[in-house]
This record gives C-alpha cells, structure tokens and sequence, in this order.
C-alpha cells in the first residue's frame, strides 16, 4: 500500500506552498487507495506554538484533508517519538555507523582555515565516549537519489561532511528523527518542497543503516513570485488562512494548487477535485518553477463563485454580512453581486448600502461622481422619482430623459446619482439597487446630497 505523508513544523500561519505539496501527496493517496500520515514536527519547542498546529489543521480541513476521508491518517506528533529517535542513534553507535565528537565550530574552522568548509573527520576514530553524535559518511563514490520528478540526482560522498544526527545533551536532530519517523510509519513515498532535496541525500544515507529500503523521492518544484523570487512570507501573500478569511473558495484554492507544477494534460484550467485527482500523476510534474499569480487566483475564484447554486452563494456571504443585516434583504440582490465578487468578503462592499442608514460617502468617490451637472441631475430626477413606476426600466428611462435634458449620455448622468444612494461610483447595477432600496429612502437619499452639494 502507498503510505506518504505531510510533515509540517508548526512555528507560523500555514504557508501555500506546503498546501500545494499536502494535495499532491493526498491526490496520490486517495487515487491509489494508500493513506495520507499527517506528522506534525514539533520538536522545535522554542518555535513552536500550539496555535499554530491548531492552525494547520484547520488549513488542511478547509481544502479537503481531513479525517472523514478514510485515506487521512493523524495527526501524529513528532514530539511523541523521541524514545525511537534515541534509539536509533543509539543503533547507529553500536554498528559503528556514527560516533561521538567533542569538536566546537571554532576547532574545526582552525583546523581547516574556513569557516565555510565542512567537518573534518577528526574524531572519527578518537573512540570517544560522550559529545555530539555524527553519521560515518562513506568516504568514496557516490549517494544516488532517484527522483521522480527531477530524475537522478547525485551526490559525491567525498563533497559531504560527517553530519550531526544528536545534539550534546543526546536529543535528535531533524535529519535523524525525520529517517526514523518515515521507517516507523512505513512511508513509501516522500514528497515535499525542492528545498528538501539537499536532505535527501543524508537521508538516503541513513535508511539503509537503520535497516529500511528508501522510499520513493519526489521534490516538488518552487513557487516563486512575479520576480521569480521563492515566495517568502516576509514579503509575499502566503498564508493560507490568510486567503480562506479573504473569501476565497476551497474548492477555487485547490484547483489552482493543484496546477502549480502539475496539469491534466490537456487545455482545462477549471477542474474539481473529482476530475483532478484520478488524472494526478508524479511522473507529469514538472521541475522548473511555479509562478503563483494571484490575479489568475482570484480569476479561478470568480469563476467557482459564479458557478454556486444561489442559495449555497447566500449561505456562503453569511459570514461577511454584519448580523444584524435581514437576509431576505440580501437574497433580493445576491444574484446581482455573485457575478461582480471575485472574493467573498468583496460583498460588504457591494451590498452595505442597503442597510446603512445613510451611505458612507469617501471624498474620492464623491469627487469623481459629483462631476457633470451634479445638482441639476439630481433635481431632475428627484421630481420624477415622486410619481415613476418603480421597477428597474422606469428608473432608467426616467434617469436618460433627465441626462438628455442637460446633454449627458446615462453613464454619465448615472454617476451623481449613484454616489447619492451607494456612496460609491461603481456597484451592482443601479436600477435594480435602487428598485431594492425603496422609493422613499431613494428619494431622502438624493435630498441629502443635494444638501451636501
């Protein structure tokens, strides 16, 4: 059975790129019927925050990853595991495969003159009793690491340094307790982020010492940003929780992960799960970057959000409303605004004008709407709103006879009057809104600008 596994270390906000590599390890595990190890790291204790693993979680669930899928297997905490980490190194020492050292950093560079230069082997056959555990790398040919989506991949033994597997005081170092967590937990294939691929080669080194035949590697392309930079969450957008609290739709989020370094094979961009994950292959991923353009996100995401059954839009837009805004309300204009968002929390926006007691004007917008014959315009169609038919044709016909009157086209005598009943210059369409809104407080609305003007 195909057993892979996500190992995320709770020490920030869950980044995009570790939910690209949690979905192609979870598209290989449901399309083969394997299981899906969530492993959470956290052994780094100075770093770690139970906020944080509470917020992978959360992440993971949101797009999918969760256990009422019986492939979900966790979460497990690397943390519980440190008997079996000690063990190893023990092993290790008495196989001969790793020795103690007492050498400092300082030692070393005045042994070797560089403070870029690797560990020199001194204490390999000191037979020294108590220090720092070091793996015994072989001193000639080569570590051969298989990958499927980079092809073989060496590295020379002689290029690499006798590395640290235990601290001083005897607690594991991640190399190690990552070996020995995928041994224990039969993982057949470890797939994660292109920055783990200088790893790959100690770990090659170390399962067979342990006794375990290596798994299946695969290292995911990097995600760069419009500079072709690797995204960094010093400077870019990457927190998932991030774009889940903005609006965006799992199923959106997915989609696009899913097409950075991957495709079906074909021209399709909008694909749901259900048809993604039987075509999900790891041979077809691609090793050169991935751009992660957010226009082209929120494009998908305008597209998902078009694509909702209107109450299930409803339901969804809840959350950005305030409460106490009546729903009914809400629903009369849903369909309008489900083809203008492209992120939900854009709908508070589009809609508040409908429940405020008056509309937030920003000096900007009304600046810009307020341009051509304001007063005349909103004279003119004050008078006629008295006595017009209320629906949204009479409004227009009733606004282009106003404009005429004063040689303007309705877009532009559209403008006075929708900053006097939105506050703002764009929007849902105007007639429909202001059918909505009501006559009366249409018409106070106009008042009050006319009186600001």
């Amino acid at each position: 059975m195909i057993r892979v596994r996500f190992a995320p270390s709770p020490t920030g906000m869950f980044h995009v790129g570790g939910a690209r590599s949690a979905l192609f390890n979870w598209a290989l595990a449901e399309r083969e019927g394997g299981r899906f190890v969530l492993r959470v790291e956290d052994t780094d204790a100075a770093r770690n925050r139970p906020e944080w693993t509470e917020g992978i979680i959360s992440a993971l669930a949101w797009i999918g990853i969760n256990g009422e899928n019986p492939v979900f297997e966790g979460p497990y905490f690397q943390s519980a595991n440190e008997p079996q980490h000690r063990e190893a190194v023990a092993k290790l020492l008495a196989d001969g495969k790793a020795y103690f050292c007492d050498c400092t950093r300082e030692q070393v560079q005045a042994r070797t003159g560089s403070e870029h230069k690797g560990y020199d082997g001194h204490c390999r056959d000191r037979g020294l009793s108590a220090g720092a555990v070091r793996f015994r790398t072989p001193d000639e040919g080569v570590v051969v690491v298989d990958d499927v989506v980079r092809g073989r991949v060496e590295f020379p033994n002689d290029a690499q340094e006798d590395f640290v597997i235990a601290r001083g005081d005897g607690s594991p170092l991640y190399v190690l307790a990552n070996a020995v967590d995928d041994i224990t937990q039969a993982i057949t294939h470890v797939i994660r982020g292109e920055e783990h691929l200088s790893n790959a080669a100690r770990q090659q080194l170390l399962w067979p010492a342990l006794g375990a035949t290596p798994p299946v590697w695969a290292h995911l392309p990097v995600i760069v940003n419009e500079q072709r930079k690797k995204l960094s969450k010093r400077r870019d957008k990457v927190a998932l929780e991030s774009y889940r609290d903005e609006g965006y739709l799992a199923e959106a989020m997915v989609n696009y992960l899913m097409l950075l370094g991957w495709g079906p094979g074909d021209d399709r961009e909008i694909m749901p799960w259900s048809e993604m994950m039987p075509l999900f292959r790891l041979e077809d991923v691609i090793p050169s970057s991935a751009f992660f353009d957010e226009k082209k996100l929120r494009a998908f995401n305008g597209e998902y959000i078009r694509a909702l059954p209107p109450e299930e839009f409803i339901a969804r837009c809840a959350s950005y409303l305030d409460p106490s805004w009546d729903l009914e309300v809400f629903a009369k204009v849903a369909g309008l605004a489900q083809t203008r968002v492209a992120v939900l929390s854009e709908i508070t926006a589009n809609v508040d004008f409908l429940f405020l007691p008056e509309p937030v004007f920003d000096q900007a917008s009304w600046d810009k709407g307020m341009k051509n014959s304001p007063k005349e315009i909103l004279t003119g169609y004050l008078a006629r709103l008295e006595t017009v038919s209320f629906d949204p044709e009479s409004l227009k016909t009733a606004l282009e006879e106003v404009g005429t009157e004063h040689g303007l086209k309705l877009g532009k005598a559209q403008a006075p009057v929708r900053v006097a009943v939105t506050g703002r210059t764009v929007g849902l369409p105007l007639f429909e809104s202001i059918e909505v809104l009501g006559r009366e407080r249409t018409i106070d609305r106009i008042r009050t600008a006319l009186a600001k003007l």
